[in-house]
């Protein structure tokens, strides 16, 4: 068995990714306050092909030497939009057209492993601040919560970590189409 070279693998460059075919998915931070996790974030959605990145409120913005860290360039290929609130955000994808999901543990939220994302569905996945998750007003705007299934003694999962296992799935669903 031998490595693949970066060379081989026939990686699409910035401009060229530009015209890749996109999951109809925004990522949503709302209050993230770790340039390393919107970095990762940046990553993981130039992996899958997420349409955007919408960060609010405290959330970093690039360019930034922090974010560039984990990113390694993906701030560069996907697309992103800063909202000083993450509420006026959520009001302006709904008129878009999105469904909007919290990714957090409230009542009424579906398990992940049971969620059976559509691949023609428009979503907008609200992701929230290492402490305190999505807040409370930006929860009331969603359409429905999703929570990931855990069996540790903790509470949650790394934010960023929390958008490779979410997104990994929408994009199952997006090449199954």
């Amino acid at each position: 068995m031998r490595k693949i070279t970066n060379e081989e693998l026939g990686r699409p460059t910035v401009e060229e990714y530009a015209s890749v075919e996109k999951m109809p998915v925004v990522v949503v931070l709302d209050n993230v306050r770790s340039m390393q996790n919107v970095g990762a974030f940046f990553r993981t959605s130039d992996a899958f092909a997420v349409e955007r990145i919408a960060l609010c409120g405290i959330t970093a913005t690039p360019p930034n030497r922090e974010i560039h860290k984990t990113a390694l360039g993906a701030e560069m290929s996907v697309g992103w939009d800063y909202y000083k609130q993450t509420s006026e955000c959520v009001e302006k994808l709904r008129g878009e057209g999105y469904r909007l999901l919290a990714v957090e543990q409230v009542e009424g939220a579906v398990m992940f492993n049971c969620l059976e994302p559509d691949p023609h569905t428009k979503y907008a996945l609200v992701f929230g601040n290492e402490v305190l998750g999505v807040d409370q007003a930006v929860v009331d705007q969603c359409d429905g919560a999703i929570e990931i299934p855990q069996a540790g003694t903790k509470h949650s999962i790394n934010v960023s970590v929390s958008g490779g296992v979410v997104l990994w799935e929408f994009f199952k669903a997006f090449l199954n189409r």
